[in-house]
């Protein structure tokens, strides 16, 4: 069985509160319970893990790469400077998507370059949560191509 680890960065367990204008009201909990149930109908298991600290993103990174076989990252303000976890997922060698809600290429200019969709096999903006649910399919159909 496929395993996608599905990361969530710095805020992001303020979703629903947080600016609604731009990141909606759906929350975080909704949004993994989404992505268990997709999970559950593509038949992969997922595993959702939040943190504010980059530390603690990177090491749930590296104890949990022997076991995936895929990441969603979202890495929330980490996404324009983090290099240790741009490392981190490099050094993990498995295919990741990564996933904004907004789009930040409409947003302020600081936002509009990220360090980690370089080593990303593709990159959703702007559909807010549908983001997560689209990466995910979208990065199962990779994944199971491989494997032909």
């Amino acid at each position: 069985m496929l395993t996608v680890l599905v990361l969530h960065g710095p805020n992001l367990n303020m979703l629903g509160t947080r600016e609604p204008a731009v990141y909606g009201t759906v929350t975080l909990a909704r949004i993994n319970e989404l992505l268990q149930t997709r999970g559950k109908e593509l038949n992969v298991c997922v595993d959702c893990f939040q943190s504010n600290h980059e530390g603690a993103l990177i090491d749930y990174l590296q104890q949990h790469t022997e076991h995936i076989s895929g990441v969603i990252i979202n890495p929330g303000a980490l996404t324009h400077y983090s290099i240790a976890l741009r490392d981190a997922l490099a050094a993990s060698k498995v295919p990741a998507v990564e996933v904004h809600i907004s789009n930040i290429y409409a947003r302020e200019e600081f936002r509009h370059h990220s360090v980690i969709a370089a080593l990303c096999r593709g990159h959703i903006v702007g559909f807010g949560w549908r983001g997560y649910i689209m990466a995910l399919e979208a990065l199962v159909e990779l994944l199971q191509e491989e494997k032909i």
